[in-house]
């Protein structure tokens, strides 16, 4: 049997777990390579479904980026097999085959960012918070994203500030409680003061201080326990928006 050239085998192996394999007549380990590509990215696509945007957030990221690892395993396993099994090791080419598996660059960047587009957006009560004053903001809050009666109460807000295009420029929006399970949050209008400071203690200067003048919202958020399609509670949570007032 002759045997195939390294850095085709290589190239074969980036297209799909175990082709490199294949090529090389390994026939039991290509299959079980290729069914483990297929049962692997069911796992990350199962975990990324259920668990992207909860405080359990890391485990998708991490299991897509093993994904990636064990696809370059596999191919640097079948090219290192091909070589073995050549009758001489040849001289390394100008540009070495090996330089392919650079390619995987482009996935892992794709994940590494892309990931964040749709990751930890109710891990924690601020990042739930960020999305809603965005949305508020912008003049999109919709009631399939946020409780009706939330978006009532921010809308009867939002007019009270005004139409302007800056209506929004002088709130200020914090945490005031957090227990783990139940959060508040606020939304306050506020004015700067300019105030005296110093620098290391010896070089004077000054400061803009945020001073509040009034409530204008007031948002209560609770952490839902997440549970896996098809399995039970694991301990993460997905903070969720319920509640909104004005005083």
């Amino acid at each position: 049997m002759t045997v195939p050239e390294p850095g085709r085998v290589l190239r074969r192996a980036l297209i799909g777990w175990g082709l490199g394999h294949l090529l090389l007549g390994h026939r039991s380990i290509g299959l079980a390579l290729l069914a483990a590509e297929v049962i692997a990215a069911l796992l990350v696509a199962w975990l990324t479904i259920g668990l992207a945007d909860s405080s359990a957030y890391l485990i998708p990221f991490l299991a897509g980026i093993g994904f990636l690892v064990a696809w370059a395993w596999q191919a640097i396993a079948a090219y290192r097999a091909a070589r073995a099994a050549l009758p001489a090791v040849p001289p390394t080419p100008e540009r070495s085959p090996a330089a392919a598996i650079g390619w995987l660059a482009l996935p892992l960047l794709a994940w590494g960012t892309g990931f964040w587009l749709i990751g930890a957006h109710a891990a924690t009560p601020a990042a739930t918070l960020d999305r809603f004053v965005t949305d508020w903001t912008a003049g999109r809050l919709d009631v399939d994203e946020w409780p009706a009666a939330v978006v009532a109460t921010a809308s009867d807000a939002a007019s009270g500030l005004g139409s302007g295009p800056d209506r929004f420029n002088d709130l200020r929006f914090i945490i005031v409680d957090e227990d783990g399970v139940r959060a508040s949050a606020v939304a306050e209008a506020v004015h700067y003061e300019r105030r005296d400071s110093s620098f290391l203690g010896i070089f004077a200067g000054s400061e803009l201080v945020p001073v509040a003048d009034a409530r204008i919202l007031r948002l209560e958020l609770v952490a839902r326990p997440v549970s896996l399609w098809g399995g039970g509670e694991i301990g993460a949570v997905r903070w969720e928006l319920i509640d909104a007032a004005t005083d």
